[in-house]
């Protein structure tokens, strides 16, 4: 289902991707690996206190750290590389899963000669191995990462970043998102955000930051 939350529908020329969350399913091993690397530091994370790490960019996520712990008991980047470690062993174990929706949507996008970007904090890296090992890769026009651009999420580099390198202009783009920070950095960036959630369910305010809401990628189909 689509809900259709603001009035302000332009001509979609654009689409820009989140990619952990809602083109790939691994939102949701970052949630587990945050709060099993912060356990393993001693400073167990609950589970509201991982779900607020999504998308954010290192300063951000330093700052998220020192709310929850205190200022400079956890380091970020120490708490990241042990998370990094957990949820590589795992993924080189099990591998990783699409989104529901992701191959028909991007078909659709070919379809009608729209073109598509990932947006998303990952690196280039890794935004390519693991669009690559789903055998994705190739239905995007673009790849921009977060790592490339001044701030991360939820400032709206990578959603002004992702725009200019389709050559659209961010109005004229939706960027599909599953978490708060990512729906505020698309919507201070003027795209068109579109929220489908993934892990929980977006509270109002993130609503009123949203163009419409999904409950999937094939949803998004209709505003094409």
């Amino acid at each position: 289902m689509i809900q259709i939350l603001s009035s302000e529908h332009r001509e979609v020329r654009g689409v820009l991707f989140d990619m952990d969350g809602v083109v790939i399913d691994t939102e949701k091993l970052y949630t587990r690996f945050w709060m099993e690397a912060a356990a393993d530091l001693g400073h167990p994370m609950t589970l509201t206190q991982a779900l607020q790490m999504r998308s954010l960019g290192s300063i951000e996520s330093q700052a998220k750290l020192d709310s929850f712990f205190g200022s400079g008991v956890l380091e970020y980047d120490v708490l990241r590389n042990r998370r990094i470690e957990l949820m590589e062993a795992f993924i080189a174990e099990h591998g990783i899963e699409e989104k529901k929706g992701i191959r028909e949507l991007l078909a659709c996008l070919k379809e009608k000669g729209i073109p598509c970007a990932i947006t998303s904090s990952s690196s280039i890296p890794l935004i390519r191995r693991h669009l690559g090992d789903l055998g994705l890769l190739d239905g995007f026009t673009a790849l921009c990462s977060g790592k490339d651009v001044p701030r991360g999420k939820p400032a709206p580099d990578i959603y002004l970043h992702g725009a200019a390198t389709l050559g659209i202009a961010p109005e004229d783009c939706l960027a599909i998102e599953d978490s708060p920070a990512g729906i505020e950095a698309a919507w201070r960036a003027g795209c068109m955000a579109v929220i489908v959630p993934d892990q929980d369910q977006p509270d109002g305010e993130v609503l009123s930051r949203s163009f419409a809401r999904a409950d999937s990628l094939l949803d998004v189909m209709e505003l094409l």
